[in-house]
């Protein structure tokens, strides 16, 4: 394995570029003064080969980048570009497949000799001398870093070598196979992909992350744990949950402006309180390079089981980047609607959705993103922002006339005649000051953030009285709404002890986060009057009061390679919690008296990675998670004489096992893990008083992921989730199961994808979720759980200048039910509410 060196190691300079065809190949020649074989890495995405130089840096005398389109016979465009101030990208674009290529290297530079595959010629051809140069600067066209990667042999010669993958869920840049935990990347192109049938976040990670339960159609998360228990949502390393759980974290970006998810699967205490579950980061896409660079799309969505106007919805996206000397940009917005959803009877589906605490039904969404960044020498500084609203614009609510039949026998359906101005609603905007030095104080890498949130989602609302929720007035009919805001910094640094052997991680993250959670009163006789339909309001109370919460945490994480072949990581982390409630009075009329609860935890993790063979490394990891429980659960319903000082205050910990392997071959990616967590002090919630039962938990499951290229036109892959967990209630040693909406049942995804004609590609995804009733005949759970199956196709071709996209979900238009609504989470038919039927989403869009 080739030695990455560190960024700020002094590297070579390329001055100059030049382009020699000759019969049957190309050769490019990168004229610099210290050539190494050894910084090169190779990796192929489709027609593209990209080749990435460490510790070089780009200096043309016409200053700017390199680009020519169509140097040669089988090759579509050459373009030589900075990856970051201490590497450079080259990128060949093959116009059938990605070329062959051999590496050379001269006293002039280094020689890049390209053979395409559709004119391959005999293996001994003979190279011609270096005379002719083309040199256009003009900027690149977009790049992607996906595929297998490749790293050079003793002979100057391209050999293969394991997949990688610069991850930054570990805190600090690392290879994947460096890496000793689970880890998923979602890249741009498969964000792109699964747009084509869903822009729902969830929806789309719950298609391709194993570990996680599948997506519910709706703007919240309600149901899907990742291992059975909660992730922390991060937007740019960032944490974007609120200390009111409202399973509302993953839907508050557009997936237009991601450039990539990691999933670190599993506990850690990496990012501070929350991750019991693991990590969902969020990467934004970057500025641009160069001259600016425009896009928009646009498309038209819609049920195809019920052909219906109101099912009709749309999407409208526009951006731009690009580079103005040391200031790099991108900006876009973009406009979603979302229409009627109808299940695959046809009937049109509740947009209240009670199983998950809101529907996508009849949604207007508004994305706004900007990203400036100013680059000079070693330093970067970067301002992000992005405003992400959901509201939801509807005439329909559950009819609640399905509830005379016993519980399970009839499906939610839908009514008009809604007469309610403040819908549910999600309204998150994210502020970014990013700034990174690759050596400052003691030749560290150092990178710092200031961050601001504000977030509100707004519930539907609900009838009190069905949960004894009444107001000694008698008023009974609420709304509820979490309003947070968060300002917080982070700062990292990472240095070298050992070169190439021994590197320390330090830093200190902070937040500062206020938060409320008041409901609206509405008039009751009106309510009634219309039989549910019209919701006049009276005014606001509080339901949970305001709370304030400040954390700080400082950790050390250690990453020691005492031989080649192994990668040891251990580092301790150390957290305070402080929460103060003010004194409030409930909706049952009890005034509660203010308080501080204080938490603290000190939490380790150890894990290695070893490399087996050049193609498959093995990792072990014992990692530790911690979360506090949702205090403003408890107190919404506190009785008279309750004190907040009486709460627990010990956090969750989670203690976490992990055994896995991954490899990459030539054609063949895959990974396999096991994994077992407990904690003493879980947070499950009882199913008959909605309280938090604090009792001792054990998790664990296996997951398994494969990929594999048939071919040049063909690919295949598949992953596998099984997940299981118990808890002691009665902490006498007897464990039950965890209920069904911690535990979801086995899931198995595969597909099947294939470019069917040069430029039109075609895929064919299936999601099986299977039956769970071990919860239920243990009298955890109030139903079982059945299986179903939804397979979906996704097509896009190449038309024009642009991509023509073709997205069908539910392609057999099945007629099927999510595990959270199997489970009727209010335990009558109203909270049984069936998932879509077959629709289409169709989309165009150019950049230029």
């Amino acid at each position: 394995m080739a030695c990455i060196q560190p960024a700020w190691a002094e590297g070579a300079q390329i001055t100059g570029i030049r382009l020699n065809p000759y019969e049957g190949g190309l050769s490019l020649i990168l004229e610099t003064d210290s050539p190494a074989l050894d910084n090169i890495f190779q990796a192929s995405a489709g027609n593209a080969l990209i080749f990435d130089l460490t510790a070089t840096q780009l200096q043309l005398p016409e200053g700017g980048d390199f680009r020519q389109v169509n140097p040669a016979e089988g090759i579509a465009e050459v373009t030589v570009t900075p990856l970051d101030p201490h590497s450079v990208r080259v990128r060949v674009v093959g116009t059938v497949a990605a070329p062959d290529s051999q590496i050379e290297q001269t006293p002039q530079g280094i020689v890049l000799n390209l053979t395409p595959q559709a004119v391959a010629t005999q293996p001994e051809q003979e190279i011609p001398s270096e005379d002719e140069a083309i040199v256009d600067s003009v900027p690149p066209a977009p790049m992607e870093n996906t595929g297998e990667l490749e790293e050079p042999a003793e002979d100057g010669v391209a050999a293969p070598a394991p997949l990688r993958i610069v991850v930054t869920a570990t805190r600090s840049e690392a290879e994947e196979s460096d890496v000793t935990r689970s880890l998923t990347v979602i890249t741009r192109e498969q964000i792109e992909q699964q747009s084509a049938v869903t822009r729902n976040l969830g929806d789309i990670l719950g298609q391709l992350v194993p570990g996680l339960a599948p997506g519910n159609q709706s703007l919240s998360e309600f149901g899907q744990s990742l291992r059975g228990r909660n992730p922390l949502v991060l937007i740019d390393g960032v944490p974007q949950s609120t200390n009111r759980n409202a399973f509302r974290n993953i839907r508050i970006i557009d997936p237009s402006v991601v450039e990539r998810i990691e999933v670190l699967r599993g506990p850690t205490a990496l990012y501070g309180d929350g991750a019991t579950g693991g990590i969902i980061n969020i990467i934004t896409r970057p500025g641009g390079e160069g001259e600016p660079e425009f896009s928009t799309s646009a498309g038209l969505n819609g049920s195809l089981s019920e052909v219906d106007a109101d099912s009709l919805g749309g999407i409208l996206q526009v951006g731009v980047a690009g580079r103005e000397g040391e200031f790099d940009y991108r900006f876009s917005g973009s406009f979603e609607r979302i229409g009627s959803l109808f299940d695959a009877e046809g009937d049109r589906i509740p947009p209240d959705q009670l199983s998950t605490q809101g529907s996508l039904a009849d949604t207007n969404t508004l994305n706004l993103f900007g990203k400036l960044g100013w680059e000079s020498e070693d330093h970067r500084l970067q301002f992000t922002i992005n405003h992400f609203n959901t509201r939801q614009d509807t005439d329909f609510i559950t009819d609640p006339s399905v509830n005379q039949f016993p519980p399970g026998d009839q499906k939610a359906r839908a009514r008009a005649g809604l007469e309610l101005d403040d819908q549910s609603a999600i309204r998150n905007t994210f502020l970014n000051l990013d700034y990174s030095h690759p050596s400052l104080f003691w030749n560290s890498r150092v990178h710092a953030q200031l961050y601001y949130r504000d977030y509100l989602t707004r519930f539907f609302p609900f009838d009190g009285e069905r949960f004894g929720r009444v107001t000694p007035e008698g008023f009974r009919i609420f709304q509820s709404r979490v309003e947070s805001e968060e300002l917080g910094a982070r700062i990292e640094l990472e240095t070298p002890l050992v070169e190439d052997q021994l590197t320390l991680l330090t830093g200190l993250d902070y937040a500062d986060e206020d938060s409320v959670q008041p409901v609206t009163i509405f008039d009751n006789q009106a309510f009634d009057a219309s039989d549910g339909l019209v919701f006049n309001p009276i005014g606001d109370r509080p339901w949970v009061p305001p709370l304030n919460q400040r954390n700080l945490g400082l950790f050390a994480q250690l990453q020691w390679q005492p031989l080649e072949k192994l990668l040891v990581r251990g580092g301790v982390r150390h957290e305070r919690i402080g929460v103060n409630v003010d004194t409030f009075t409930t909706l049952d009329g009890n005034t509660i008296p203010g308080g501080e609860l204080n938490y603290d935890a000190t939490l380790f993790n150890l894990g290695l990675a070893y490399n087996l063979t050049d193609q498959l490394d093995v990792f072990a990891d014992f990692a530790q998670g911690f979360s506090i429980a949702d205090v403003g659960l408890v107190l919404r319903g506190a009785p008279a004489g309750f004190s907040v000082e009486t709460l627990d205050p010990e956090a969750q910990q989670v203690d976490s096992y992990e055994l896995g392997l991954r490899g990459s071959w030539d054609s063949v990616q895959a990974s396999l893990a096991g994994f077992y967590n407990e904690s003493n002090l879980g947070t499950t919630f009882d199913r008959e008083t909605l309280e938090i039962v604090r009792a001792p938990e054990r998790v664990y499951g296996v997951e398994a992921a494969v990929d594999a290229q048939l071919s040049e036109v063909w690919q295949i892959g598949s992953t596998l989730s099984f997940v299981e967990g118990d808890n002691d209630v009665d902490d006498d040693g007897e464990f039950r199961p965890l209920t069904g909406f911690r535990i979801p049942p086995i899931k198995w995804t595969a597909y099947v994808e294939n470019e069917t004609l040069p430029g039109w590609r075609n895929r064919l995804q299936l999601l099986y979720s299977g039956g769970r009733d071990r919860a239920f005949n243990e009298g955890v759970d109030f139903r079982d759980v059945d299986d179903y199956v939804v397979l979906d196709l996704i097509s896009s071709v190449a038309l024009g200048d642009g991509t023509l996209q073709l997205g069908i979900q539910n392609l057999l238009n099945n007629q099927y039910f999510t595990a959270p609504s199997q489970l009727l989470r209010l335990r009558t038919n109203d909270s049984f509410t069936a998932a879509s039927g077959r629709t289409f989403f169709l989309r165009y869009g150019i950049d230029f």
